[in-house]
């Protein structure tokens, strides 16, 4: 069996508990790098997980001929930048979402990868729960005839204040909008999975609770 050598760009609390998790359960797959901008945090960090090498500068990371393929898990504003000089160092990669601020950001990614022969991923991984999957075989089997609309209602409590490592996400030109472009742009995917793609989009942005620059 092959063994695809990762590196981790970014080691925050999701790498944490889930992408390290994920990748050093998977038999297949080898973590041998990790960057953090925080060299001490890095270097803690991957020495709770056993990760040999560790670097504070991503583009570090990315010149490791080691490295086969990278998990992006930093800000929305570093995403073009980073899968763009990974796919032209031949690097496979898998990015966090959103993919980008904007279309022409996703389509220089594409394009990148495209032009270097090298996969691109984006981490929507709920169309492989089982319940999606369930829901898309009553679908597909009629039993409930033909939908005419779906609803899913994602919210959560997000008042992160000025220093706290997430606080990028409140920042319009970091994060491209609120926590609902975040963590809402996942029920989006599941809908397009489940129903196809979009033909037309109606939507309203309010600031109910929060005065901030992004919509909560």
């Amino acid at each position: 069996m092959r063994i695809i050598k990762w590196g981790l760009i970014g080691c925050g609390d999701i790498a944490r508990k889930r992408i390290v998790p994920a990748l050093q359960n998977m038999a297949n797959c080898e973590l041998v790098a990790i960057s953090r901008e925080n060299f001490l945090l890095a270097e803690s960090f991957a020495k709770e997980f056993g990760i040999r090498n560790y670097y504070r500068d991503w583009q570090e990371l990315i010149k490791d001929g080691d490295i086969e393929a990278v998990y992006i898990a930093t800000p929305v504003y570093l995403h073009v930048t980073q899968v763009v000089e990974a796919a032209n160092a031949g690097k496979h990669v898998l990015c966090e979402k959103p993919m980008a601020l904007n279309t022409l950001e996703c389509d220089k990614m594409i394009e990148a990868c495209s032009k270097n022969n090298v996969k691109l991923g984006v981490a929507y991984y709920r169309h492989f729960y089982p319940v999606i999957e369930r829901i898309r075989e009553i679908l597909l089997s009629g039993e409930i005839g033909q939908p005419k609309m779906a609803e899913i209602n994602a919210f959560e409590w997000f008042d992160r204040k000025l220093g706290d490592p997430r606080y990028w996400l409140l920042e319009k030109k970091k994060s491209g909008g609120g926590v609902i472009m975040d963590f809402g742009c996942h029920r989006i995917e599941v809908l397009q999975n489940l129903f196809g793609k979009i033909k037309t989009i109606q939507s309203q942005l309010f600031n109910l609770q929060f005065r901030r620059e992004v919509e909560d």
